[in-house]
């Protein structure tokens, strides 16, 4: 049963609020997909903070008119689920890991700062480390010469001792 008009408004409000927050969008087709499965990769995106819901294309443009993902209307077509995320690698990430280990998910397309990309482009963005990642790598890298410092002047110490007995 289709949803009756308050429903399609209700649906294209949400839709609407979570792309006016998103940086991006990526859309997948979902063929033959089981169940359980899907839920293990609702259970992926809601861990990574992405907004993973299976919506109707025309409800979908409508949210999109006017806003940066606007191009990407053209790419609407067929069974689609759709990754929103605020994280301008989350959503890609998520569906991109999820399509390596099953075949019946097929990256279609997304859009990055109004930039619409195709499936490479998609998963070009997914390979990108996260923020999270970045932020520990460069924590390690400013922790590197603090670290090296102390060793240096544990084993001075150690040095002086040695030499003073």
């Amino acid at each position: 049963m289709g949803l009756n008009l308050d429903e399609k408004k209700a649906v294209v409000a949400e839709v609407s609020a979570q792309v006016a927050a998103a940086q991006t969008i990526v859309v997948a087709e979902y063929k033959g997909i089981e169940v359980a499965q899907l839920t293990k990769l609702r259970a992926q995106a809601r861990k990574s903070g992405v907004y993973l819901r299976v919506l109707k294309n025309t409800l979908v443009r409508r949210a999109v008119a006017g806003s940066q993902f606007e191009g990407l209307a053209a790419e609407m077509s067929g069974p689609l689920i759709y990754g929103i995320s605020q994280d301008p690698v989350a959503a890609a990430k998520v569906l991109a890991d999820f399509a390596k280990g099953n075949d019946k998910l097929a990256l279609k397309a997304g859009c990055y700062a109004g930039k619409v990309m195709d499936k490479a482009g998609v998963q070009a963005l997914a390979s990108i480390p996260s923020r999270e990642e970045l932020l520990a790598k460069l924590l390690g890298v400013m922790k590197a010469p603090v670290s090296g410092f102390a060793v240096a002047l544990g084993a001075l110490a150690k040095q002086r001792e040695e030499t003073a007995a």
